[in-house]
């Protein structure tokens, strides 16, 4: 008798157990659809992707988001701050999902899920124009701008050890704050995604100028998520609508918009190359 009220005790904790485990791990995808309202982390200095137009919030990820929405069934509501704090906001639960977007890395990608790249993310060189570089290896031992806490930043400091003499990197908590320290004549070059440096090239139109070729491995970028089981089904349906409007035509149209060209991106990456 006694064991058998023990069992029974025993079962019913258990059931207990796993409802309030069911209930703390609640389908992100679910309470977004139930509130409406899909919460989005990102940084506004990060043209073209995501920046501030005339005080609008604008760029390719309000734009890819905004066909998110849609296909979800939710209105996107934007939370921004500085990139060094989007990462670890994501991870604090402040928002859903990360714009950013970020380059998809190795050691990234053992902490995160990445969704199905959106663009290119090769790191190239941005030059004042008329400074003596015609090839990437020609910003040894001078002044380069990059973000801080960025792929970018490994990738440069990784370049920068190959080269006779070490580049003098300055880190900036935005790469806005890079493009003007370089047209004050303070640095020299950025370096930063090739898709971001051709914007703001053609911007700055007899400014600034791109160097060829891109130094950095091919990389690409992505949309970041959690890998908790609960944001399983969110991270899967951004999935499928990016894949969607890669077939149906809208992603290449909207890179045309924001790059002036389009990428041909795989609708996953496994094995990054960095």
């Amino acid at each position: 008798m006694l064991k058998r009220h023990f069992l029974k005790a025993a079962a019913c904790a258990a059931f207990f157990l796993g409802a309030s485990l069911s209930a703390h791990a609640e389908d992100i995808l679910a309470k977004a659809k139930a509130a409406g309202t899909l919460k989005v982390g990102t940084e506004t200095a990060f043209a073209p992707f995501d920046f501030i137009d005339a005080g609008t919030h604008s760029g390719l990820n309000v734009d890819l988001f905004a066909e998110i929405g849609k296909e979800l069934g939710v209105k996107i509501e934007w939370v921004t701050l500085p990139w060094e704090g989007v990462l670890p906001g994501l991870e604090a639960g402040k928002f859903d999902v990360v714009a950013g977007p970020a380059t998809i890395t190795k050691a990234r990608m053992e902490r995160y899920r990445f969704t199905s790249p959106i663009a290119e993310a090769t790191v190239a060189i941005l030059k004042k124009a008329g400074a003596p570089i015609s090839k990437p290896e020609d910003i040894a031992g001078k002044a380069v701008g990059v973000g801080k806490a960025t792929a970018q930043l490994a990738q440069l400091t990784e370049f920068s050890a190959t080269l006779p003499t070490k580049v003098d990197i300055r880190e900036y908590p935005a790469f806005n704050d890079a493009y003007a320290d370089m047209a004050a004549g303070r640095i020299v070059a950025v370096a930063n995604s090739l898709p971001n440096i051709a914007f703001v090239a053609k911007q700055r139109a007899g400014m600034f100028e791109v160097v060829q070729p891109p130094f950095g491995k091919k990389t690409y970028f992505g949309y970041v998520g959690r890998k908790d089981a609960d944001y399983a089904p969110l991270m899967d349906a951004i999935d499928a609508a990016l894949i969607k409007m890669k077939g149906d035509g809208r992603m290449a149209k909207l890179q045309e918009k924001w790059f002036g060209t389009k990428f041909d991106t795989p609708d996953t990456v496994k094995e990054p190359a960095i």
